[in-house]
């Protein structure tokens, strides 16, 4: 599997490294490698969230380097995804602008039908915002907010980082254990065919059937409800 990471400038620069790091320590083994690409803003940012610019054992690729063999559907990459993805570039990858690397090879996927997910990192959602989403997921793409779930119990925020990074690599295709699964409430569950609570005391005997043309018993009437003193 060829994939292309993109970093663009929004905050969430620690789910980009998480998910390096697990490209980095297991893509090899899975036949997976990658190519790296950031817009200007996604280097500033990652420069005050992370701090140095990150060393890994992938191609790296110059915003405007539209040279990048993902620039072409020829390549065949299978998949890429944008994390963090600022509403900006997934308006421009929404409407078809590519004028730098990242939007391009956005472009690409939608185009040769490959995996695209934008991990959107934008709160609160603007109209604006909405319907680019709307574009873009009717074109194919997987918009996926950055928000981390707590049900698995994360304990660090590297452990909430990965409740959204685990469900990246799951639209990709790629098996990981980076957090607890769901699998329901222990507390709440319990058997629907369990037997009936038993009752207490004789039970009444069955009411027979009626007979053809025979009616109903009276219910039994009502008590009357006490009289108030005066």
């Amino acid at each position: 599997m060829k994939l292309v990471v993109a970093i663009s400038g929004a905050s969430g620069a620690p789910y980009a490294k998480r998910l390096l790091d697990f490209l980095a320590a297991h893509g090899p083994a899975a036949g997976v490698s990658a190519d790296l690409v950031f817009t200007q803003t996604g280097k500033q940012v990652w420069k005050q969230e992370i701090g140095a610019e990150p060393s890994y054992p992938f191609r790296v690729w110059k915003n405007q380097d539209f040279t990048a063999p993902f620039a072409s559907g020829s390549a065949l990459y299978d998949g890429m995804v944008v994390v963090p993805c600022s509403a900006g570039a997934l308006a421009r990858i929404a409407y078809g602008l590519s004028v730098d690397l990242v939007g391009r090879a956005a472009d690409v996927m939608l185009k040769e039908r490959r995996r695209l997910v934008l991990v959107l990192r934008e709160t609160p959602i603007s109209l604006v915002h909405a319907r680019a989403m709307t574009q873009v997921i009717e074109a194919g793409a997987f918009v996926m907010p950055a928000s981390p779930s707590f049900y698995s119990g994360p304990k660090t925020i590297d452990a909430l980082v990965d409740t959204v990074v685990a469900r990246v690599l799951d639209r990709l295709g790629l098996p990981n254990d980076l957090m607890k699964r769901w699998d329901g409430l222990a507390s709440e569950r319990w058997d629907t065919r369990a037997a009936a609570p038993a009752v207490s005391g004789p039970r009444a005997p069955p009411t027979p059937p009626l007979a053809p043309g025979q009616a109903h018993p009276p219910a039994p009437a009502l008590a009357e409800p006490p009289e108030d003193e005066p």
